[in-house]
């Protein structure tokens, strides 16, 4: 009976929470601000480490947290969207908050609520992170931005160090049309004196980065010019950074693009070495590297075919899974199964993948904003000949599972809703 009562508070309390979705996206920092306030600001009493990007934020945060919790700091990672289980959202030292735990700090936080006046979804759990990590007393917690910066939820935050992984295509309707409008909201999270390690290539936006980092007197290291990799011959790289080099690291995620995020986590981890806030060692850094773990990025299900998942969502994701499709993986045909959400840039994303397959077979995922795979079909046929729509998505891997060879390879993409998806079809437990 307890067992059941417990699912069905846990149930109802993500219910509401997800019924809060109907209120959009808000941005704006108040809100959270007195959502945070009428439970004693928890984020005052914490220490950060702030990551905003296009792409990589969670790749870097979890080798952030990899190699700190090998350190033996206690480590509180809060990143967006989850994949299967809301509780994936809540780490503290790699260990998933349990539906137990997180279920207590959303009744604190739900106790004090305004209801004429409801916060977002993503302000509500934004500050369940913020008081969660602050009751366990963690030593520094990783925080990503749900999207842009300037006006996002998480940006009430003063770090220690402020992360910007790249720039590109995505969520325009929110940020602007622009590289370098959306550029201007990421550098919304530089705070007064406050270093920023950033690996963000195209010059225009490098221009709004350096000018922001100026007028906040702001430390900035930008990759490739203040750190930099060069990688093995054996797939191994060296690291030269701020204050050591690094000779031979291998990170245990796939994709070459891995090595760039990887860099970017030991600029910022170097940043805390010099506020005292660690003492890094050659040694740990290396185990922690060969151990990190970030699913549904070229996440490999199975074998024989090899069965392959990544959550690519936009243009500069399909650019970094065609990288690794031709340089990581071996393979006689490429067998695509894509679910894209409607308001993405599907054009951009298929463009970039499709010349590479054998076939490819569009699906739509259980999500209101999917796009429709008769549709996403019409836009394919430029690009590759043998293309079929089976809407239903077990049923779309079956059909690719048919297609492969034992030496093919099975890509399952296009969307981070999708692979949560995906992987409850292979077995990943909800709850």
């Amino acid at each position: 009976m307890g067992e059941k009562k417990r699912v069905s508070d846990f149930q109802r309390s993500l219910d509401y929470l997800y019924g809060l979705q109907k209120f959009g996206i808000k941005f704006g920092l108040n809100c959270t601000e007195n959502l945070l306030a009428r439970v004693g600001d928890p984020h005052r009493k914490l220490r950060f480490l702030h990551i905003a990007g296009t792409n990589g934020k969670g790749s870097t945060a979890a080798i952030l947290s990899r190699i700190l919790v090998e350190h033996g700091v206690r480590v509180g990672l809060y990143t967006s969207p989850h994949l299967v289980r809301f509780t994936e959202r809540f780490r503290i030292d790699e260990q998933e908050v349990s539906a137990e735990r997180i279920l207590q700090v959303f009744e604190k936080i739900r106790a004090t609520l305004d209801e004429s006046q409801p916060p977002t979804f993503f302000e509500m759990v934004t500050a369940m992170a913020f008081l969660y990590f602050a009751e366990e007393e963690v030593d520094l917690a990783i925080i990503e931005t749900g999207m842009g910066g300037r006006l996002d939820a998480t940006n009430v935050i003063t770090p220690e160090v402020c992360v910007i992984t790249n720039v590109g295509f995505d969520h325009q309707e929110y940020l602007g049309a622009t590289l370098s409008s959306i550029a201007r909201e990421k550098a919304g999270i530089i705070k007064k004196g406050v270093p920023v390690v950033s690996g963000v290539s195209q010059p225009a936006a490098q221009g709004i980065f350096k000018t922001a980092c100026m007028e906040k007197s702001a430390p900035l290291y930008r990759f490739k010019s203040d750190f930099r990799v060069r990688r093995n011959a054996k797939g191994s790289f060296q690291y030269r950074g701020l204050d050591f080099e690094l000779p031979s690291l291998s990170v245990n995620l796939k994709g070459s693009h891995q090595v760039g995020n990887a860099a970017l986590a030991l600029a910022a981890l170097e940043v805390l070495e010099r506020k005292h806030l660690v003492l890094l060692r050659p040694h740990l850094i290396r185990n922690a590297m060969q151990e990190v773990r970030w699913p549904a990025r070229l996440e490999i299900l199975g074998n024989t075919p090899t069965i392959l998942l990544d959550g690519a969502h936009n243009p500069q994701g399909a650019e970094s899974l065609r990288d690794a499709l031709r340089e990581t993986f071996s393979y006689k045909k490429l067998h695509l199964v894509i679910g894209i959400m409607a308001d993405k840039d599907i054009l951009g994303i298929l463009r970039r993948l499709l010349p590479l397959a054998e076939t490819a077979i569009f699906t739509k995922p259980v999500y209101a904003r999917a796009a429709n795979p008769e549709e996403i079909r019409k836009m394919a046929r430029p690009y590759i000949q043998r293309c079929y729509v089976i809407s239903d998505p077990a049923s779309a891997i079956e059909e690719a599972k048919h297609l492969a060879g034992p030496e093919d390879l099975i890509c399952i993409t296009g969307s981070l809703y999708f692979a949560g998806e995906v992987k409850q079809l292979f077995g990943e437990p909800a709850l």
